[in-house]
């Protein structure tokens, strides 16, 4: 794999340092590595690879040197200024914000799903929502064979997807101070069937992010698709209870040994011994786990799927490196 000129954008947060610590541990080839991040941050060393760096500012001149690659991660108001200046410098940008994902130019891609939609990148390529690409790389086989005809989405996801101040929102809960920066209410001992902002249609934010941006994904903008995202009171993993109805009927045989094949994804399902997708074991892992396979028997051919991943690794950081190392193959 030819070695490349790679640039973190964000590489103070909580995915910038993931970002840093796949590379690390996929052993991922660059040449020169650059580290960027808001004034606050700029002077920190950061290790990655046994090798010290020094974190600098963000500016409109950090891409005025060779750089093949970069992985943003400092949210949509910077990716939307400094994005389009890395592109028009040669740099291919992979964006882990919303701020490209539905503009129809850019390529949403999950290397399990979509790779092919890697080609027609014009400098940036964005990386779907954390709880979009666990569901997507879940359902593409079954769409591929059987044909899907409608997903109920319902989430229970973790506070590390708000970043930080969600984490210790919930820290601080759980010791009696319910300090509510994060959330509109107490997510200590609590569910809130609210993340994101509410849109007119009464869904939120990101309930609209999985419908849409699904869609996008699979390439079927006629895909019929509801969603409730919640968040829950664990730190890290988000869990998902998918509800499918296919095209064609199926045995639910064949649907365990599809996904059991299928990249990305592993198999967690025997009731009998208590086995089934939990957040503690995805935690860390950068697999899509699938269990509670069963047959919905209230419409036909429908299906019920339990999905957990790593919110912060495949749902954002591996995602994205697995973008770059796509994006080499394709430079060699």
């Amino acid at each position: 794999m030819r070695k490349v000129n790679l640039a973190v954008v964000g590489a103070t947060g909580m995915v910038g340092r993931t970002f840093l610590k796949v590379l690390e541990e996929r052993d991922f080839a660059y040449e020169n590595l650059y580290l960027f991040a808001s004034a606050k941050s700029a002077g920190e060393k950061v290790i990655c690879k046994g090798k010290e760096y020094i974190v600098e500012e963000l500016t409109e001149a950090s891409f005025d040197r060779p750089i093949d690659i970069a992985l943003f991660s400092a949210g949509g108001d910077i990716s939307k200024i400094f994005a389009p200046i890395a592109a028009s410098k040669g740099v291919t940008v992979v964006d882990n914000s919303s701020a490209w994902r539905m503009d129809e130019n850019v390529p949403l891609v999950v290397p399990e799903v979509n790779p092919q939609d890697i080609s027609w990148n014009k400098g940036i390529i964005a990386n779907p929502n954390c709880s979009t690409i666990q569901a997507v790389v879940s359902l593409k086989p079954l769409h591929e064979s059987y044909g899907i005809k409608r997903i109920i989405y319902s989430t229970y996801q973790s506070v590390s997807g708000t970043g930080v101040k969600g984490v210790v929102d919930l820290e601080e809960g759980l010791k009696g101070n319910d300090l509510m920066a994060a959330y509109p209410h107490p997510i200590a001992n609590n569910c809130l069937p609210h993340i994101d902002v509410f849109q007119e249609n009464g869904y939120t934010k990101e309930e609209m992010k999985m419908i849409l941006e699904t869609q996008k994904i699979l390439g079927d903008y006629d895909l019929k698709i509801t969603a409730t995202t919640v968040r829950v009171p664990i730190v890290n993993c988000h869990s998902e209870s998918i509800n499918v109805e296919l095209e064609k009927a199926f045995e639910l045989k064949e649907i365990v040994e599809l996904l059991g094949q299928s990249p990305g994804i592993v198999v967690q399902d025997d009731p009998s011994s208590n086995l089934y997708p939990l957040a503690r074991t995805a935690a860390g892992t950068d697999e899509v786990y699938v269990g509670r396979i069963r047959r919905d028997f209230s419409v036909e051919n429908g299906l019920n799927l339990w999905v957990v991943a790593d919110n912060i690794r495949k749902g954002a950081a591996t995602n994205a490196i697995q973008i770059a190392e796509l994006l080499i193959k394709g430079l060699q």
